[in-house]
């Protein structure tokens, strides 16, 4: 039987990269990504893998790659994903996670009679500074940047086009995602693998703003996969929207603490004021996707202790 084709845009950055290479397993998948903070060493070597360069802000990419193929699945995952980069160019930002949203949107509507699923990575960040904790997707929207509220635009425009034209689509919204292969050099990086690096290098600082009691919800890049691939398959997640989350919360110092034990190593610190602006508690109710079965299936530790140990292999080889 011929298998079902998959479409993963922003394929070839972190995330993207593990969740193709467990589509891979069961589907034919086609990646697009302008490798702007992706690379195609995330990706592996395999028959049922095609890879095009093009950027999802250009209409006319967005409309060559659903003229050429028939999607079983859609998995948006392409943007500008820094809050950073958001605030410096809001515009610049806006033209990929909102424009880009809606090119994506309006070519996958014309395949709604046979995309089985349109899966959108949305952001915690759309929650932005409101107090009330834990984040439940009922929760009061409130985002903070330019980021947060292009991810909030785009995540509704998906369910507008769920009700609208028949498009069966769902959203995500990631918590604080790491694993291997993410970037510690990157602006777009999230803090631990900033950590991990430390852990790696020998007389390496890590930058501590504030005094570390900030609270996170971590979760492993292989349980958001496993995440996504639950919301795109299930019946019930249609026109829904989903925390991806540990369901686990850690203060920043707890997790120095965990890693030093992992690593049998001290950390030096480099103490700094706290930034303003940061959001010092965020952590995840992840009841309504544990409902559709999802659990995440590494704790913190588990999870840091295979970052760590990945990135202990690969410095061994000089990667």
């Amino acid at each position: 039987m011929k298998k079902k084709t998959v479409l993963v845009t922003g394929g070839a950055g972190f995330i993207g990269g593990h969740l193709v290479e467990r589509l891979l397993q069961n589907y034919h998948v086609v990646v697009f990504d302008n490798l702007s903070t992706g690379k195609r060493t995330n990706l592996p070597n395999h028959p049922d893998l095609e890879f095009i360069l093009g950027d999802i802000s250009r209409e006319i990419d967005v409309l060559t790659i659903f003229e050429n193929y028939q999607f079983s699945y859609v998995f948006h995952l392409a943007a500008v994903a820094s809050v950073a980069a958001s605030i410096e160019d809001p515009l610049l930002t806006h033209q990929t996670n909102m424009d880009g949203t809606i090119y994506i949107l309006n070519a996958a509507k014309k395949q709604a009679s046979t995309l089985q699923k349109f899966v959108f990575a949305s952001s915690a960040a759309v929650y932005g500074s409101e107090p009330t904790l834990p984040k439940r997707e009922t929760s009061a929207i409130a985002p903070i940047t330019p980021y947060g509220i292009d991810k909030y635009a785009a995540e509704s425009y998906v369910l507008a086009y769920s009700h609208l034209f028949g498009l069966k689509a769902s959203a995500a919204r990631f918590f604080n995602v790491y694993g291997p292969r993410q970037n510690p050099q990157s602006p777009y990086s999230g803090v631990l693998s900033i950590l991990t690096n430390c852990m790696g290098d020998e007389g390496a600082n890590f930058q501590l703003y504030g005094d570390g009691s900030q609270v996170r919800d971590f979760v492993y890049v292989e349980d958001v996969v496993t995440g996504l691939i639950l919301i795109a398959k299930s019946e019930e997640s249609q026109s829904e929207v989903f925390n991806i989350a540990s369901g686990e919360r850690h203060s920043l110092i707890e997790v120095i603490e965990i890693y030093e034990l992992i690593a049998d190593k001290k950390l030096s610190l480099t103490h700094h004021e706290e930034r303003a602006g940061d959001i010092h508690q965020s952590y995840a109710d992840i009841t309504k996707i544990k409902n559709l079965g999802y659990h995440a299936s590494n704790t913190l530790k588990m999870g840091l202790s295979k970052y760590h140990e990945y990135n202990r292999k690969n410095k061994k080889l000089g990667r």
